[in-house]
């Protein structure tokens, strides 16, 4: 079960679910795949509604990285996502806003 609070996210991917998060590593990695020289930039491509589906799919690869997942971008890109690409991109924001903020308290 993902955990708000440590950055993780989850994906359900040919039903199975998946734990999302950007460590450290896998942010350098998704810098220097989309070409952005520092995190503020990076940020900026996603909130400024900028990104392509190839950089949603690098991000998501990330994550899956980050979570311990050994599923590669390829395979990644042929998945059934549970939800579509909606959710897709719903988790992509998700994961990205969890990675630099604290997740707000429950009502």
């Amino acid at each position: 079960m993902a955990n708000p609070y440590r950055g993780e996210v989850t994906l359900v991917l040919n039903g199975q679910p998946q734990l999302l998060k950007l460590t450290l590593g896998a942010l350098a990695e998704l810098e220097a795949e989309l070409g952005e020289g520092d995190l503020i930039s990076l940020v900026q491509r996603f909130e400024s509604e900028r990104f392509s589906s190839r950089d949603m799919l690098a991000l998501l690869a990330a994550g899956l990285r980050g979570g311990g997942s050994e599923i590669s971008r390829a395979d990644l890109a042929q998945a059934e996502i549970e939800g579509g690409v909606m959710q897709a991109t719903r988790v992509a924001a998700q994961l990205l806003a969890l990675s630099f903020a604290l997740p707000a308290e429950d009502a």
